[in-house]
């Protein structure tokens, strides 16, 4: 089954009360999950809400990216949140960062998926090189998903863009996706964005969005999304 994860993105314990009351529902093919980031994580309350959520399919965005010894020891950290069933580091932080990583998990929370966080949907070509890289995204993005399949990740997050050729790549591995948007929605900061058919047309196993769906009215919102689905 696929996953609509819904970024929580706000610190409001009770607009996260809001955008979970207001999702809750069933589409056939899909399952409906949530994400929270450091935003809500770093609230004075947003540990211990996120501890007692009922719900199984919640993911905990923290991309860790630091050295490996730190990397595994903030997996550690959270061995007691058994609810969360993803976490993300960065790739970028190499390959011996993330096997320290994958190793934590293995220890502390064998039911914790790793997912291995590309280039970010806020950069373009252009905005990559302002901060030294040479290669193009797309080339980036490949080195990456090879270096996150030697890893053993469990998972890539990516742009849609992407996806196609990441599957060559990463044929056992989750393809999760943020930057979708519902046609005709404002960007914001995103610059490699798609819809969310396009998304899983192209072979995407989940999609992350945010925005489009807790911005404005909840359930209209829930209404479109569930009509571009069709």
């Amino acid at each position: 089954m696929k996953n609509i994860f819904i970024a929580c993105d706000t610190n409001n314990i009770q607009k996260i009360k809001k955008i979970i009351r207001q999702t809750q529902f069933r589409l056939k093919e899909y399952r409906i999950g949530y994400k929270f980031g450091l935003e809500f994580f770093y609230t004075r309350n947003g540990r211990k809400f996120i501890e007692g959520l009922k719900i199984n399919n919640l993911w905990l965005d923290l991309k860790t990216f630091d050295i490996p010894n730190t990397s595994a020891a903030s997996i550690k950290s959270i061995r007691d949140l058994k609810n969360i069933s993803y976490v993300t580091v960065h790739v970028s932080g190499g390959l011996q960062m993330l096997k320290a990583v994958k190793k934590a998990a293995k220890k502390y929370n064998k039911k914790l998926k790793i997912l291995g966080v590309t280039v970010l949907t806020s950069f373009s070509n252009s905005s990559i090189k302002e901060i030294g890289y040479t290669k193009s995204i797309k080339d980036l993005v490949k080195k990456q998903a090879l270096l996150a399949k030697k890893a053993n990740m469990n998972g890539i997050v990516c742009s849609a863009h992407e996806i196609k050729f990441i599957k060559k790549i990463c044929k056992k591995m989750e393809i999760i996706t943020p930057g979708i948007r519902l046609k005709g929605d404002k960007l914001n900061d995103q610059k490699r964005v798609m819809s969310p058919r396009e998304a899983f047309d192209n072979g995407a196993t989940s999609i992350v969005m945010g925005r489009s769906l807790i911005e404005g009215n909840i359930k209209n919102n829930i209404q479109k999304l569930i009509e571009s689905l069709k």
